[in-house]
C-alpha cells in the first residue's frame, strides 16, 4: 500500500508520497513513487503513482522510455491535458499487454497516478488518472487528491487546505496528513518524497526527501499530537441533563 497526495492552490503545487510497498510481512521494500517530467523555464510536470507496483513501474518506464523516441511525449505535449491523455494512453498500453497474464495469476490490474504540473503559456493543472486510463481534473473547489491509502489523512486536508492556502501552509498540512497515516496504517512508510512549485516559476526549487531521522518532521508530528491532545482535553464534557432521553 502507499499514500500520494497532490495539492492545487492559487500559489502553487504541493506533491508527497511515501516510500514503502509490501507483498506481505516479510516483503517489504522501498521504491520512490515520484517521477519529475521538466524542462527548465518551459515546464514541469510531476507524476505520483500508487498500486500493483510491477504495473506503475511499467508505465512509468514507458514513459521514459518514450522520449527517446520519435513522436508524442511528456516533454513534447503542448498542454496538461494532452500529457494526462498521454499518461492514460501509456496505462492503456500496459493494460493491453499485461492484463491477461494478471487475470491469469487472479491478480488485480490496480494502478492509479496523479498528474500535476504546468506547461508555458498555460495555467497549472493537476489530474487523477483512475486504472482504465481515464481522468478527472482538480479545481478550485476541490483542490486536491489522494491515492492509495487515503482515509487517515483526508481529514485535516478537509478542515484546513483551500485553494488560498499559501504554498508553506499546504506543505505542512500534507505532511501532517501523511504523518496521520504513518500513525494507522503500517502499510505506509519512510522516507517520503516531497516536491513544492510555486506558479509560473517553470522548474523545480523546492524538492527534498524527508527520512525518519528528520529533525523538522520529527518536531512537527509531536507538536501536532500534542496539540490534539491539548484540544481534546479543552472540549466541554458532555452535559447528560441537556441530552434527550430516550
Amino acid at each position: 500500500m502507499t499514500y500520494c497526495v497532490a495539492m492545487l492552490m492559487e500559489a502553487g503545487l504541493v506533491f508527497l508520497s511515501d516510500t514503502r510497498t509490501n507483498a506481505g510481512v516479510d516483503q517489504i521494500n522501498t521504491f520512490r513513487k515520484m517521477s519529475v517530467f521538466s524542462q527548465p523555464g518551459e515546464r514541469v510536470l510531476v507524476l505520483l503513482s500508487a498500486g500493483n507496483l510491477a504495473l506503475t513501474q511499467s508505465v512509468v518506464s514507458l514513459l521514459y522510455e518514450r522520449q527517446g523516441r520519435e513522436g508524442e511525449n511528456l516533454l513534447n505535449v503542448p498542454n496538461l491535458f494532452e500529457a494526462a491523455r498521454h499518461v492514460g494512453d501509456c496505462l492503456r498500453e500496459a493494460h493491453r499487454r499485461d492484463a491477461e497474464a494478471f487475470r491469469a495469476f487472479g491478480i488485480d490490474f490496480n494502478a492509479g497516478f496523479l498528474l500535476g504540473g504546468q506547461i508555458r503559456g498555460e495555467r497549472m493543472r493537476l489530474f487523477n488518472l483512475y486504472a482504465a486510463g481515464n481522468f478527472v481534473e482538480a479545481t478550485p473547489d476541490t483542490p486536491y487528491f489522494q491515492i492509495g491509502e487515503s482515509k487517515y489523512g483526508k481529514p485535516i486536508l478537509d478542515r484546513v487546505f483551500h485553494w488560498h492556502s499559501s504554498l508553506e501552509e499546504a506543505a505542512k498540512c500534507a505532511l501532517i496528513s501523511m504523518d496521520s497515516t504513518l500513525k494507522s496504517n503500517l502499510s505506509v512508510g519512510m522516507p517520503l518524497d516531497m516536491l513544492c512549485y510555486a506558479r509560473d516559476t517553470h522548474k523545480v526549487e523546492r524538492r527534498a526527501r524527508i527520512n525518519a531521522d528528520d529533525a523538522y518532521f520529527n518536531r512537527l508530528r509531536e507538536a501536532w499530537g500534542e496539540r490534539i491532545k491539548q484540544a481534546f482535553a479543552e472540549l466541554p464534557a458532555l452535559d447528560w441533563d441537556r441530552c434527550g432521553h430516550p
